[in-house]
């Protein structure tokens, strides 16, 4: 079965007291099978090959492993290199309001909102956030800096009851642009 590009984003490495050298987080995917491990930037983003179609069970697989070596639950959201660089290539928003913003913030999710949670989702609008949704990501674009706004992970977590681990538009741009999705 040929090997697909994966690229893992991890929630809560590196921040909240929890500290992961990227070596250590490379050892742990080798050891869980994985080939090509790499880590980009020390917030929790692993590159990988995995057998194609793995998806589900390739988080369950990560989040057992990493659970098994730092004694605490790493959310795992696995994403083809394919699919990243549609995240990347996607605007949401009219070009002139991302060009404005001081922040624009992709949030990996494992499944797509409901219905309910995206009208959930809406009542965090404001004069400083704007949300879109596609799939399984949310777009969150921030006029002020991200930490002068009232949203946070946290607050979107424990009102929508969903994980997420957000990302910078500019890292997964980057991360697209090192790692594209491999031709068959």
């Amino acid at each position: 079965m040929a090997a697909t590009r994966y690229i893992a984003f991890l929630r809560a490495v590196n921040v909240g007291g929890h500290t992961i050298r990227m070596d250590e987080l490379r050892d742990v995917f080798a050891r869980a099978g994985f080939t090509g491990v790499e880590t980009f930037i020390a917030s929790g983003n692993v590159i990988f090959h995995a057998p194609a179609r793995a998806g589900v069970s390739l988080e369950k697989k990560i989040e057992a492993a990493l659970l098994t070596r730092f004694q605490y639950e790493v959310c795992t959201f696995v994403r083809t290199a394919a699919e990243v660089s549609e995240v990347a290539c996607r605007e949401p928003f009219p070009a002139k309001r991302i060009a404005s913003a001081r922040a624009f913030v992709v949030g990996f999710l494992r499944e797509p909102l409901t219905v309910a949670q995206g009208k959930t989702l809406e009542t965090f609008t404001s004069d400083v956030d704007a949300f879109r949704t596609e799939g399984r990501e949310m777009y969150w674009l921030c006029r002020v800096g991200q930490g002068e706004s009232e949203f946070s992970n946290a607050r979107f977590e424990k009102t929508l009851g969903v994980r997420a681990t957000f990302r910078g538009i500019n890292t997964v741009r980057r991360l697209a642009a090192k790692y594209p999705a491999e031709r068959g």
